[in-house]
């Protein structure tokens, strides 16, 4: 497949409508294993749309295994369907509510492409996971509950919903007068950049405060089309993060990882997190150490400027929240001094007294 072979298609519609859904489909673009590939896929769907295949192909092994079913899926039997307890804290179908203020609505089941890594496997790609009934369900919770001020709209990828019901949904949160800050999780500025259009960002820009959080995980994602489309949300005023997951084999890589935070800026996306891979169940290839993950970080502080560090997180099964982690840089604390290194390992005392 040519670079730009996905421009045969003339909006994003047509590119979701010709995604690769099989393995003797996939096996025309790239070798792969056909019947392992279709045994995972009958308990976790495919989707790989022309644009994020292209990626695959030419740029190479690290992207290909963010989409391509790996039978490991079904063979790894560690972790949960459910790691984070989502269920456990939803009063209503597909709203989470975790912390005192905000809540995670997701009012969408469908992505440009489907992660092998998902945290929301069990779910996402699954037919009747999101309804009408369970939006307005979700809606209806947050309006009779005050002490809520930030809804996080997630999914799947909210923006794989129709412009029209984006505008709904927005409207129908915004009318809420304890409703403070709308966030946007998703992953289409990445893998499906066609889908931000300019109509899109009118939309979005009616709902101020509104915030999206989008999702890299290596700098071959971030080509020109990514960029423009993350160009077409800033220019709306749309504050834009970036959720990056650490990934075995894709970027657990110092030299990756600080390539990908420097370029992230330059596309006007903030680096907000890395996220330690949570423990679903058959995802354990893509996991790295924590000690793996705290040295990448390591080996940002110095050599990236600080609007390039995000925090590296974990999500703390059964529900207890994201919890930070932090290299450890005191050497030694006394009331009188600390003892710490710099970015190049040299030793310095600081006054503590002070």
């Amino acid at each position: 497949m040519k670079e730009n072979s996905y421009n045969k298609y003339s909006n994003w519609h047509d590119l979701v409508s010709n995604s690769i859904n099989t393995a003797e489909d996939l096996a025309k673009h790239l070798p792969v294993d056909i019947s392992g590939i279709k045994r995972v896929t009958e308990c976790y769907p495919m989707r790989i749309n022309p644009y994020y295949l292209s990626l695959m192909i030419n740029k190479g092994e690290h992207i290909r295994k963010q989409a391509v079913p790996d039978p490991r899926e079904i063979e790894d039997i560690s972790g949960s369907d459910d790691p984070l307890c989502e269920e456990r804290q939803s009063p209503v179908p597909n709203l989470t509510h975790r912390y005192p203020d905000r809540v995670l609505f997701m009012v969408s089941n469908q992505c440009a492409m489907y992660c092998r890594f998902c945290m929301r496997k069990r779910k996402v790609g699954h037919p009747f996971t999101v309804t009408d009934s369970t939006i307005n369900s979700g809606i209806d919770y947050i309006r009779k509950n005050n002490t809520i001020r930030e809804v996080i709209i997630s999914g799947g990828d909210p923006l794989l919903l129709e412009d029209d019901a984006i505008n709904r949904i927005l409207k129908d949160l915004r009318s809420i007068r304890h409703i403070e800050i709308l966030r946007i999780h998703t992953r289409v500025p990445g893998a499906l950049p066609q889908r931000i259009t300019k109509n899109l960002a009118a939309i979005l820009r009616q709902y101020h405060p509104l915030f999206i959080n989008t999702h890299f995980n290596h700098p071959d994602e971030i080509t020109n089309q990514a960029a423009l489309s993350c160009a077409v949300l800033a220019d709306a005023g749309i504050p834009l993060g970036c959720q990056t997951v650490l990934l075995k084999g894709v970027n657990d890589n110092p030299s990756v990882m600080q390539t990908l935070m420097k370029k992230l800026l330059t596309i006007r996306v903030r680096p907000y997190y890395i996220h330690h891979p949570d423990v679903v169940r058959g995802s354990s290839h893509f996991r790295t150490t924590i000690k793996e993950g705290l040295g990448i970080m390591r080996s940002l502080h110095g050599y990236a400027s600080g609007l390039c560090v995000p925090q590296y997180v974990i999500d703390l099964p059964g529900g207890g929240g994201k919890i930070p982690l932090l290299p450890e840089y005191i050497r030694e604390v006394s009331d009188e001094n600390l003892n710490v290194p710099n970015y190049k390992g040299e030793i310095f005392n600081y006054p503590a007294g002070i």
